[in-house]
């Protein structure tokens, strides 16, 4: 055999080989769209199934929803999800740790933050306002299901149905206070974070 069709007779081979490993009957197509997109809804319906339900509540509240344009300027604060009645407790939250539903809470304002350009400020309602869509994007940075709720006053408040306290520190930093289980500002059992 000639040395061109020894080499003409290993590409053959190599090509039929790739093409076998690559394109085996009954495996499906690597690159498909719809194979790839199933195995990574998989892998992460997966990976999530394995997570604590502090770790799921932080990656939902990441996602931030949009909301339509509204002319009212406090619509957007009526529009959120009232605190419940009767005695709040940190168990009305979604099962979600208060030092968790404080640190969605500083995340908020961090995303308004790096959308804007600077913190909201003003007033608990003000701020309450801004994050709930009354901003130039209108987007809702309030997330329920992170823990994040409105009272009927238009204020965000804690697991326990105490309006946050905000500290502008800066342009760019601010301190949120929780007054805690005794729902007094100021007192040991605070829960404060930036």
């Amino acid at each position: 055999m000639t040395k061109r069709a020894l080499a003409a007779t290993v590409l053959i081979l190599l090509t039929g080989l790739l093409v076998y490993f690559w394109w085996r009957p009954g495996t499906p197509n690597q690159n498909s769209p719809a194979v790839t997109k199933a195995a990574q809804d998989a892998a992460v319906a997966d990976a999530l199934a394995h997570q604590s339900t502090n770790t799921t509540a932080i990656i939902e509240s990441n996602f931030a929803r949009v909301q339509p344009a509204t002319d009212d300027l406090n619509a957007a604060a009526a529009a959120a999800s009232p605190a419940p009645s009767g005695p709040a407790t940190p168990t009305q939250v979604a099962g979600i740790p208060p030092s968790i539903v404080l640190e969605n809470m500083s995340r908020a304002v961090r995303q308004y933050g790096a959308m804007f350009g600077g913190n909201p400020v003003g007033t608990n309602p003000e701020i309450t306002s801004q994050l709930g869509g009354n901003n130039p994007k209108h987007i809702n940075f309030i997330d329920a299901a992170a823990g994040m709720r409105v009272n009927e006053n238009g204020e965000l408040v804690d697991p326990w149905g105490t309006p946050y306290f905000f500290h502008q520190l800066s342009g760019t930093d601010m301190e949120i206070h929780s007054a805690g289980p005794d729902k007094i500002m100021w007192t040991a059992d605070d829960l404060v974070t930036h």
